[in-house]
């Protein structure tokens, strides 16, 4: 899960500024309008917007913010603005493989953001299915690893975790999508304390990455995580320690 995790400490290591707040609060509130308009708007009933929901509380948006993004997909507050997902896939410096998930209003202007991005950062963008099938869909749940670590460990073998490894003071549990709400619930009940809970995409295997390469594949998945219509990115990089703490403390 290495290429996964890396990847994962520098977007969670790196503080979310008040500046960018405004803009993270953004992309989770279109994940939310997404979700109520493809399954509807009651959370119990739509799995998708009970984990959007989630996330964005996880992140501290606002419940205001949360009930405007759900009345805006059932037309109560609505702007006419009608988004689409789209996957782009390429690759970085080093041949390290890029999903990146958007949604957007205008696939044009996204896909020619996407492209730009790529081709200044040393990157290029490929055809659909050049890289997704070097990936697999995992649920991933980062619970707070304070205290008995061998306890929440078999806690949340017990609950159907797949795998898990421990990063700084976080435990990461991994588990098959279908399995994430309950593994969630078992893990809370338990008194463990989850930080946060999603689907993301895990490299089956991963591509190692010098000094040089690490530092330039880090700056352009940072640029392409800044386009306004970017939601999620993945990459199989297996970062080099080196380059990623010097990175990390920037």
């Amino acid at each position: 899960m290495s290429g996964h995790s890396k990847w994962s400490t520098i977007k969670h290591g790196k503080a979310v500024t008040d500046a960018r707040r405004g803009k993270l609060f953004t992309k989770l509130a279109k994940e939310i309008i997404v979700a109520a308009r493809e399954g509807g708007a009651d959370p119990d009933a739509n799995f998708r917007l009970r984990l959007a929901v989630q996330r964005a509380k996880d992140n501290n948006m606002p419940a205001a913010n949360i009930e405007r993004a759900i009345n805006r997909a059932t037309g109560a507050d609505s702007d006419g603005a009608r988004m689409e997902e789209v996957t782009y896939e390429g690759y970085g410096p080093g041949g390290a493989a890029i999903l990146l998930q958007a949604l957007t209003d205008n696939r044009n202007r996204t896909v020619s953001d996407v492209r730009s991005t790529f081709t200044k950062m040393g990157g290029n963008l490929a055809a659909a299915g050049a890289v997704a099938w070097q990936f697999e869909q995992k649920g991933v749940l980062v619970v707070e690893a304070a205290g008995d670590a061998d306890e929440l460990t078999l806690a949340a073998i017990d609950a159907g975790a797949d795998d898990f490894e421990t990063i700084d003071s976080t435990l990461h549990v991994y588990s098959s999508p279908e399995s994430l709400e309950d593994l969630r619930r078992a893990l809370a009940e338990s008194g463990a304390e989850v930080r946060s809970a999603e689907l993301t995409m895990v490299p089956k295997n991963t591509v190692p990455l010098d000094d040089k390469a690490t530092k330039q594949a880090l700056n352009l998945l940072d640029q392409l995580e800044e386009l306004d219509d970017t939601q999620k990115i993945y990459s199989n990089a297996d970062f080099s320690d080196e380059a990623l703490a010097s990175y990390g403390s920037q």
